[in-house]
C-alpha cells in the first residue's frame, strides 16, 4: 500500500511531540485521508478511538462530547489517549465545541491528542478562522498525483489525464462506462449533493450543479460570467456565481483560476479560466470514450492543459503557491504561478494546438523570473505531471 506524505507528517508530529497542537487533515472525499489514519494506527503504541460524523442525521448535539468524554476516561487508565474524528464538518458548531474540550483538558493537563478530518476546505478554514486559532495545524491530504498512481497501480499518463487520480475508481478503467457511473454516482453526486448542499445554504442548488457541469465541459477555457449567465438558466448575479464556484473549489472538484494583473483587487472582477481539480470529472461526464477523445486533436488538447492546470492547482494547497491565467485582447499565456515574491509564466502546446503569442507580451508588461514552454518537442506536459511544480522557480 502506497504511504502518502501526509502520513509521515501526521506521524512525526504525534509520535515526536508533546500535546500542542490539534491535527486536521483536510483535503477532498475519497483521497486517502482516512487510510492515512488507519495505516498510522496499525502502528500506533498510544491507545486510541476513532469516531466518523459521516451519518448526519444521527448527531444530536452532545455527539462529540459524549465521545470525547470516553476519551478522557482512557486517557486517566492509560496516562495519554488518542481520539481521531472524521467528517468533523458535519458536526454543528463544530470549531466552538472543539475549542470548549481542548481548552478544558489544557487546563485539566488531560494528555488527550486530537487529529480531525474534513472534506471541505471551506467549512473547515471558516471554523478554524472563527474558534481555534492558535490551537491547530493543518496537513493538506490533495488529489494524487501521476507518480502515487503510477506506483500504485502503473496507469500510464495518457490514462491518468482522462482517468484522473482516485484511488478507488482506478480498478474499473477497463470497463469506462462502469467507471463513468463510479465517478458520477460516489463522487460527483457526494460532493455536491451531500458535502456541499446539506451543510451550506445553497439558494439555487440546480444552478450550482449546473455550473459544475459546465466547468467540466469548459475546463482550460476562459469564459465571462455574462457567458456563464447566458449558458446556464436561472442563473441570477455574478456574486451567486462567484460564490457557488468557491464552493466548488473548497470542495475540490473546479476551480475558477483569476487572470494575473500584478493586483489583487482587479484579479478579483477577472473572467474565471475553468480548471477541474480531478481530470477524472472530465472524462466521466464527457460524451467521448478515452479512445475517442484521445483521437479528437482539440478535445484531447484541452484535457492535456487540463491535466497540466489540476496538477498545478492541488501541489498550490500543499505549498503554498498561486495558479493564475493570463490574458489580454488577443494574447494569452495558460498559467502564471506566483511563489515567494518569484513569478512564473507557462504556456502548453500540444501537437495539434495553435501556437499562442501571448508569452511576448506578458514578458514585456509583467518580466516574470522565468518562462516555460511546454511541448512534445521539449519539456513535455508528461515531464511536468512527475514533479513537484516548486522546481521550476
Amino acid at each position: 500500500m502506497i504511504v502518502r506524505e501526509a502520513y509521515h507528517v501526521l506521524a512525526n508530529r504525534l509520535d515526536n511531540e508533546e500535546r500542542k497542537f490539534i491535527q486536521i487533515l483536510v483535503g477532498p472525499r475519497q483521497v486517502g485521508k482516512t487510510t492515512i489514519i488507519q495505516q498510522y494506527l496499525e502502528k500506533a503504541t498510544t491507545s486510541y478511538l476513532t469516531v466518523s460524523a459521516d451519518e448526519v442525521g444521527f448527531i444530536d448535539d452532545l455527539w462529540l462530547e459524549k465521545h470525547w468524554n470516553i476519551a478522557r476516561i482512557k486517557c486517566q487508565i492509560n496516562g495519554k489517549f488518542l481520539l481521531v474524528v472524521d467528517e468533523v464538518q458535519n458536526i454543528s458548531n463544530w470549531s466552538s465545541r472543539v475549542k470548549k474540550l481542548w481548552d478544558e483538558d489544557t487546563r485539566l493537563k488531560q494528555n488527550i491528542k486530537i487529529v480531525l478530518l474534513g472534506s471541505s476546505r471551506l467549512l473547515i478554514q471558516n471554523g478554524l478562522s472563527e474558534s481555534l486559532a492558535g490551537r491547530f495545524e493543518k496537513i493538506y491530504v490533495g488529489h494524487w498525483s501521476y507518480t502515487e498512481v503510477f506506483e500504485a497501480f502503473e496507469v500510464s499518463e495518457n490514462q491518468y489525464a482522462w482517468f484522473g487520480s482516485y484511488p478507488g475508481s482506478i480498478s474499473l478503467i477497463p470497463d469506462e462506462k462502469r467507471w463513468k457511473s463510479y465517478i458520477q454516482s460516489s463522487i460527483i453526486d457526494t460532493v455536491i449533493k451531500k458535502d456541499i448542499l446539506q451543510l451550506t445554504r445553497v439558494l439555487k442548488p440546480m444552478l450550482l450543479e449546473n455550473l459544475f457541469y459546465l466547468g467540466c465541459q469548459y475546463s482550460g477555457q476562459i469564459l465571462s460570467y455574462n457567458k456563464i449567465v447566458g449558458q446556464l438558466q436561472d442563473a441570477g448575479n455574478t456574486t451567486t456565481l462567484t460564490h457557488y464556484l468557491s464552493l466548488l473549489s473548497s470542495s475540490g472538484v473546479l476551480s475558477g483560476i483569476e487572470k494575473y494583473s500584478g493586483g489583487y483587487i482587479n484579479r478579483r472582477h477577472s473572467s474565471p479560466k475553468f480548471m477541474v481539480q480531478n481530470t477524472a470529472f472530465i472524462g466521466a461526464t464527457s460524451k467521448y470514450s478515452y479512445s475517442e477523445a484521445h483521437s479528437t486533436p482539440d478535445q484531447w488538447g484541452r484535457v492535456v492543459e487540463s491535466c497540466v492546470g489540476a496538477h498545478f492547482i492541488n501541489y498550490s494547497y500543499s505549498e503554498d503557491f498561486k495558479v493564475f491565467y493570463w490574458r489580454e485582447n488577443n494574447d494569452e499565456v495558460d498559467f502564471v504561478l506566483e511563489y515567494h515574491g518569484r513569478c512564473i509564466a507557462i504556456e502548453v502546446k500540444s501537437s495539434t494546438q495553435r501556437t499562442k503569442n501571448g508569452m511576448t507580451a506578458f514578458v514585456k508588461a509583467f518580466s516574470p523570473d522565468r518562462v516555460y514552454a511546454i511541448s512534445e518537442s521539449g519539456l513535455s506536459w508528461k515531464d511536468i505531471i512527475k514533479i513537484n511544480p516548486t522546481i521550476l522557480f
